[in-house]
């Protein structure tokens, strides 16, 4: 089976952020889907692995910020990339707290404010049913969509996330030669696209994704 077909599947991307205790916590998702129209109901599918899984089972509610083309492509490295069991992923994002809790501010489309309605177990994720009882739309942007940060940002989905594809099946649809990836993110620096090669690269360069540094990458 070829599960790189399921790519051509159109997605959003998003932040979920949700609060424990006095914590922010977020992560990002590209699985949300409205099922109702009246009184509107979404979908979330988080992996089982997530604190962000757990905290919105304990706190009952969480947000949705809509990304657009202009977010800064580091907030998906922060929030795809980074656990907020260990981090506090808002401490260098411009968010405000609406309905008690985070929504990030800096060029998204909009967001949405949602109460828990039920979780269906996905075997590897859980499904959260959410009633949205708050929504807003907040610029004009274009969203983000995944294909969009697959093809011109050149990021990957996080492990965790439900259209994460196995490395070794990856490789398989990239033939070209002088590409270096980064082992924590997916993101490809291709000499034959770039005006720089990856060895010129100044020391202090970081990713553009998730800030890790040159060391982080592996030629392909």
């Amino acid at each position: 089976m070829n599960v790189n077909a399921l790519m051509d599947m159109t997605y959003g991307m998003y932040v979920i952020g949700t609060k424990n205790d006095d914590k922010n916590v977020g992560c990002f998702v590209n699985t949300v889907t409205q099922i109702t129209a009246e009184n509107p109901i979404i979908s979330v599918s988080i992996n089982k692995k997530s604190f962000t899984n757990e905290t919105i089972k304990k706190n009952k509610k969480f947000s949705v910020s809509i990304l657009s083309e202009k977010t800064d492509s580091k907030v998906i490295g922060t929030f795809g990339f980074t656990s907020s069991r260990d981090n506090n992923k808002y401490e260098n994002v411009i968010y405000r707290m609406i309905d008690e809790v985070p929504v990030l501010s800096e060029e998204i489309c909009g967001y949405a404010i949602c109460e828990l309605i039920d979780v269906v177990d996905a075997e590897t994720h859980d499904i959260f049913l959410a009633r949205v009882i708050d929504a807003e739309k907040t610029s004009n942007n274009e969203p983000m969509t995944y294909s969009y940060y697959h093809k011109v940002i050149k990021g990957s989905a996080p492990k965790e996330a439900p259209t994460y594809v196995e490395e070794k099946e990856e490789e398989n649809v990239m033939e070209e030669k002088n590409q270096y990836k980064c082992k924590i993110c997916g993101y490809i620096h291709d000499e034959n696209k770039s005006s720089t090669k990856f060895d010129e690269l100044p020391d202090d360069w970081k990713c553009p994704i998730c800030g890790r540094p040159k060391s982080d990458f592996e030629k392909i």
